[in-house]
């Protein structure tokens, strides 16, 4: 549980130094204010969930292939593409290009409000966890 409260801290302070440097003047941004430094900072997330869960880590993955016990991710590197075979469980983060949204249709659209929701109670829920 120390890993999450150290992760909660993290993004909390990362989107509270966001907002606090969007509402100063650009005038007045030293190099360490930018906001692209935030976003640099974003991509280390995944990283560090990875560290504090104690699971291997696969970053800027444009395609993933998940086999028995094992995954198969194609990674975008400087001058090429590099293949990595990992253990699962594992933490992926993604880059652009790794997922094709699917949009739905208008016909889609129109069963889909036809449909019944079904209201489910926590009890019902069956949730197991397993410490490792």
């Amino acid at each position: 549980m120390e890993g999450f409260a150290a992760l909660y801290i993290f993004m909390l302070a990362a989107f509270t130094g966001y907002e606090v440097i969007a509402r100063v003047p650009v005038i007045l941004h030293t190099p360490l204010m930018s906001g692209s430094n935030f976003v640099h900072g974003v991509v280390l997330v995944g990283a560090m969930v990875a560290e504090l869960l104690d699971l291997p880590h696969v970053a800027s993955v444009v395609e993933l292939k998940v086999g028995e016990g094992k995954l198969e991710a194609h990674r975008e590197i400087e001058g090429g593409a590099e293949v990595v075979e990992a253990p699962l469980p594992c933490v992926v983060t993604a880059q652009k290009g790794l997922n094709e949204p699917r949009y739905p249709s208008l016909k889609g659209i129109m069963a889909a409000k036809k449909k019944d929701v079904r209201k489910v109670a926590a009890p019902e829920l069956i949730l197991m966890i397993t410490p490792r």
